[in-house]
């Protein structure tokens, strides 16, 4: 059966192996939201993969969004992937720099969830949003991400409000937090650090997860981890 399935977040990393491996399906079709315009030309031999270049820090995001998914009634599974690591100390932190960690990592994801959820129509739609270890109560916590984790806080906190706000809808809504995985962005937090768990592999799992796991949960703040970081 068709699925639309939204990424928010697919330039690099994980979430451009996600993308590809949801572009496996070929009943599948894969929208591919990326600040990166460089790097949507890498799913250009994709078929069933629809690119798309647009800044989540802008102004205008709503409408953007809105125009892009104009042609999309229907999204029946979201990943929001987007992420915006400052690795700096918190008394050196920039106004500009802290409002750019929570632009991307939770502000952005209010103006796309007023698009798309109203899109979310069919039986089993799911919301999957990620956040990090380091935003997970409880967890090791490390200098100089002060902005990164506490901006993920929040996105684990507005995955909770959502999934009882929209409690009696079709739409579940459920939070993965990453441990490390093999990207640029964990090579930023931690210089020279070796995961336990490629960028591949830790796509692989959020891949199933978003297909499946809403059959059994809502609202669900899940650390996903091997290792501390």
């Amino acid at each position: 059966m068709h699925k639309n399935i939204l990424i928010i977040g697919a330039s690099t990393g994980i979430g451009f192996e996600m993308t590809k491996l949801f572009a496996l399906n070929k009943e599948n079709t894969v929208i591919a939201i990326s600040r990166n315009s460089e790097s949507i030309t890498d799913f250009e031999n994709l078929d069933n993969v629809i690119s798309k270049n647009i800044d989540l820090a802008s102004l205008s995001l709503k409408t953007d969004l809105e125009q892009f998914l104009n042609s999309f009634p229907t999204i029946d599974y979201v990943v929001f992937n987007a992420g915006k690591l400052i690795n700096k100390p918190f008394l050196e932190l920039t106004e500009q720099e802290i409002l750019a960690s929570y632009n991307i990592n939770v502000l952005s994801a209010f103006s796309v969830f007023q698009v798309v959820l109203p899109k979310m129509k069919n039986p089993n739609s799911h919301v999957v949003t990620i956040s990090s270890m380091g935003a997970f109560q409880g967890s090791v916590k490390f200098s100089g991400l002060s902005s990164y984790s506490s901006s993920k806080a929040a996105l684990t906190n507005l995955t909770e409000m959502l999934a009882e706000e929209f409690k009696d809808s079709n739409v579940k809504f459920n939070c993965l937090c990453l441990g490390a995985a093999q990207t640029k962005m964990l090579e930023q937090a931690f210089p020279g650090y070796q995961a336990p768990v490629s960028a591949e592999k830790m796509a692989e799992y959020i891949v199933d997860f978003t297909l499946k796991a809403h059959q059994w949960l809502n609202g669900k703040i899940i650390p996903v981890s091997l290792s501390t970081p």
